[in-house]
């Protein structure tokens, strides 16, 4: 049973959360509106500065945190204190298909929406710096999938639910301590970051770094299925459209996150999954084949024998503007998501083993990504060398939305491959909204069972601000979504103690549960 914690009598005085997490929260959606509609290019401009700045002094460390995380995380996975179950149960709440099916549907999101088909089919156009193959031929297939797998693989996996995810479960299930971000520096700090005000500070950075992450997917959205609906069936593709596809996919998210993990949050991932592997099977076997089959290998490959020139290239060793639009953007991205969705992956892991919850996040659902980016990315490689399309002009604007119509009405069935796509993508999108709605309200009650006003209030403001900065145009959006980078530099020092409390807290849950002596 959890003991109870400190401050908990405070959050149950709010129906919202902490009162310091809510009011910096909601402060910083309410400045971020407040500023764009005063002066948009002031405020596009200073994230751009402040973007460019935290790549290049923070980028380096960044990559070392997600390759340390990673390896540390591998390492635990093979000791016998791996065998211990998370959260005091010895039987998983939920079957294993429903557990994974919600972990990849959860954070596959922004990869499978956005970027599976344009940036194989960028990194083609345009060889990364870590090869030196002619771009546009047969010998730039493998390295521009093995790029992409590189950012959506199992270094940026890991930091999303491997040491900071058991150091939570540790820590509120077997210590009573309450579900937040600013438990993960708890050992460092003590007692009085769980009563004072610099915990509400901690944790209000890591709610700011996930809804800056989650409104851009939520607005990008809106925008590419306008463009696809106008595309198949010529409806106006404008801002009144955007807002009903808004409206939507808020209420989608939002029933989905007020119903709890167990109902919505299933029904949904389970529905996606299935509808993946159909998509997933139809573009394999009436598409490209042999070509997918043969990229893939060679792809994972390249991934494999270049993994570390690829994950360790700096500023110094590529161009600072690759570095800053790619590698350090996907990690800071993965790392500001990294300790709600790591409360999450610990709610949702109750019952499962240290090594099942590692694995699950940082084998099997880095390998199904690459298998995604493949069928999609792959695909646009193969129409892109053959003529179908050309997609040089857009992608060198970072039009990810037109790479994937594109590929989609090239696909096998036109038309109803790029509904299906479009579909897929909404849902992948509101299992993010819903399961990241979730997380802040958790982070606000301080437990995994926080009040379905709290979780609606969420879900509801982010949609809110994702139809404000449409009416400002995509530019804000894709300002906000830079914004997550900068973001990453507070939330990395908060996951940076993970990598000795994690093997500290898999070890204690071990000696507690019996199964190690020492």
């Amino acid at each position: 049973m959890n003991q109870p914690t400190p401050g908990a009598e405070s959050h149950k005085r709010h129906s919202l959360g902490d009162p310091i997490v809510l009011t910096l929260s909601i402060g910083f959606i309410v400045a971020f509106l407040g500023l764009s509609f005063y002066d948009i290019n002031l405020v596009a401009g200073a994230i751009s500065t402040s973007f460019s700045w935290t790549a290049l002094v923070f980028g380096s460390y960044f990559q070392l945190l997600l390759l340390l995380t990673f390896f540390i995380a591998m390492g635990i996975a093979v000791t016998p204190a791996a065998k211990a179950k998370i959260g005091n149960l010895d039987a998983p709440e939920m079957s294993t298909f429903k557990w994974l099916s919600i972990i990849l549907c959860t954070l596959l999101a922004g990869g499978g929406v956005f970027f599976a088909a344009g940036e194989p089919i960028s990194h083609f156009l345009v060889t990364p710096p870590a090869f030196d193959t002619e771009p546009g031929t047969p010998d730039a297939v493998a390295g521009a999938l093995a790029q992409a797998f590189t950012h959506w693989g199992f270094i940026g996996w890991a930091v999303l639910g491997s040491l900071s995810a058991i150091v939570l479960a540790h820590a509120h299930y077997v210590k009573g301590q309450p579900l937040q971000p600013r438990t993960l520096l708890y050992p460092l700090l003590g007692e009085r970051l769980l009563r004072g005000p610099l915990g509400g500070i901690i944790d209000a950075c890591c709610v700011i770094a996930v809804v800056a992450g989650t409104v851009g997917p939520i607005g990008f959205l809106a925008t590419q299925v306008s463009f696809g609906l106008h595309e198949v069936f010529d409806i106006p593709n404008n801002y009144t459209s955007k807002l009903i596809i808004l409206a939507v996919l808020g209420t989608m998210y939002v029933l989905s996150a007020v119903s709890g993990v167990h109902k919505g949050m299933q029904i949904l991932s389970r529905f996606n999954v299935f509808l993946a592997l159909a998509v997933g099977a139809v573009i394999f076997i009436f598409g490209p084949t042999l070509f997918l089959f043969n990229s893939y290998f060679a792809g994972m490959g390249t991934y494999i024998s270049d993994f570390f020139p690829m994950a360790t290239m700096t500023a110094e060793t590529a161009p600072a503007w690759w570095m800053q639009w790619w590698t350090i953007f996907f990690f800071a991205w993965f790392i500001g998501f990294g300790p709600l969705v790591a409360i999450f992956v610990a709610r949702i892991s109750r019952g499962r083993s240290i090594r099942e919850m590692i694995i699950a996040v940082a084998i099997l659902a880095p390998i199904a990504t690459t298998v995604w980016f493949t069928l999609l990315g792959g695909s646009g490689i193969y129409y892109q060398m053959t003529g179908v399309f050309d997609l040089t002009e857009p992608l060198s604007n970072f039009q990810f939305d037109v790479a994937t119509l594109a590929v989609a009405q090239s696909l096998p069935g036109g038309s109803i491959m790029t509904m299906a796509i479009l579909l897929l993508t909404t849902i992948f999108v509101a299992t993010t909204g819903d399961s990241m709605s979730y997380a802040i309200a958790v982070v606000g009650a301080g437990h995994d069972d926080p009040s379905a006003v709290m979780r609606a209030f969420w879900g509801i403001a982010m949609a809110i601000m994702a139809g404000v900065l449409l009416h400002m145009g995509s530019g804000q959006i894709a300002a906000l979504q830079q914004f997550i980078v900068v973001t990453a530099i507070p939330v990395s020092f908060i996951l940076l103690p993970s990598l000795w409390d994690g093997p500290k807290a898999a070890y204690a849950m071990a000696r507690e549960q019996g199964i190690i002596d020492r």
